[in-house]
């Protein structure tokens, strides 16, 4: 089965990322034909620092093969990479309703958190589509804030097919309920924009910083605490297996010690945890030519998909 999933270049990689996204596809690169890509197209229609995308791109890069894709299994590559994925958002907008579009929740939260509203921002469902449809994808993993965008794809996919014959895969949802929302350093969700990530590769002091930032009530020392309440406690439960999490919610009601004692612990977890992935990436991090290869050979991997695709499409449409 071949499933594939993207991630922006917006900024560094946190705790949100690893578990909301990467850990997930590190289990399906052992499981099934993993096509996974940096989208740096995306991060034009907004929030990303555009003075630094070229760094950030490569950098992403880095942490993606730090933290495990293999490009052994992986088709590993930059979305800018395969320029066919710009003309098939081109036909694709032929195929695309303005009211299918005028409907994305993702568009209105954007501009009410104070994106700009551009054409890119709001056309960004026809390019996921075009990203989905063109590399015959069977699963797309999403969270549920983006069920709505792979619904848009299937409608898309399925006016084209309905006029020009089975040319694209339907493709459907992967969605994993027991993926957990990661709360951030206010007990909102981690996200970037709120500022209040953990992110993976802070160097130790640094770390140990960001862990002591994290909100907690204000139960006086040698009282219990509430691990069910606590935020350092869920991001503790990240990293630990059941035995280890009702360990951990023992020691929170034994009163014995205080949330400074669980927040370096939260830095433990979190250094240990990463430490052969930061060993990979100062080697990556050397090596800047290793990376480019490895992204020109996974680009020429998907264009080998993409190119046929194309003729195809071009064929149906009267592209001459």
């Amino acid at each position: 089965m071949r499933v594939l999933s993207g991630i922006q270049p917006s900024g560094k990689l946190h705790l949100g990322n690893y578990f909301g996204a990467i850990a997930q596809m590190l289990r399906l690169q052992e499981e099934h034909e993993l096509f996974a890509f940096i989208a740096n197209y995306h991060a034009l229609s907004g929030g990303a620092d555009l003075a630094e995308l070229k760094r950030n791109t490569f950098e992403v890069a880095v942490d993606f093969l730090a933290l495990g894709i293999d490009p052994e299994k992986t088709v590993f590559w930059v979305q800018s990479h395969a320029k066919e994925v710009l003309e098939l958002y081109w036909i694709l907008s032929r195929y695309t309703p303005v009211g299918l579009l005028e409907r994305a929740h993702s568009y209105k939260d954007k501009v009410a958190k104070g994106i700009a509203p551009s054409h890119a921002l709001f056309s960004y469902p026809v390019l996921m589509a075009a990203d989905i449809l063109l590399y015959d994808a069977e699963k797309v993993p999403v969270g549920k804030d983006q069920i709505q965008h792979l619904e848009m794809t299937r409608d898309i996919a399925i006016k084209f097919n309905n006029e020009h014959g089975a040319v694209f895969t339907i493709p459907e949802a992967m969605v994993e309920e027991s993926v957990a929302t990661v709360p951030g350093l206010d007990g909102a969700k981690m996200s970037k924009s709120y500022k209040n990530t953990v992110e993976i590769f802070m160097e130790e002091k640094a770390l140990q910083k960001r862990c002591n930032k994290i909100v907690t009530d204000s139960t006086p020392l040698g009282e219990p605490l509430d691990p069910e309440t606590c935020n350092v406690y869920a991001l503790c439960s990240l990293f630990l297996d059941e035995e280890g999490r009702q360990e951990l919610a023992e020691r929170y009601r034994s009163g014995a010690e205080g949330y400074g004692a669980f927040k370096k612990f939260l830095k433990e977890l979190i250094w240990e945890h990463f430490a052969e992935a930061r060993e990979r990436r100062a080697y990556y991090l050397s090596r800047p030519d290793e990376v480019t290869d490895i992204l020109e050979a996974g680009a020429a991997r998907a264009r080998a998909i993409a190119e046929p695709k194309m003729a195809l499409v071009r064929d149906a449409v009267g592209i001459l």
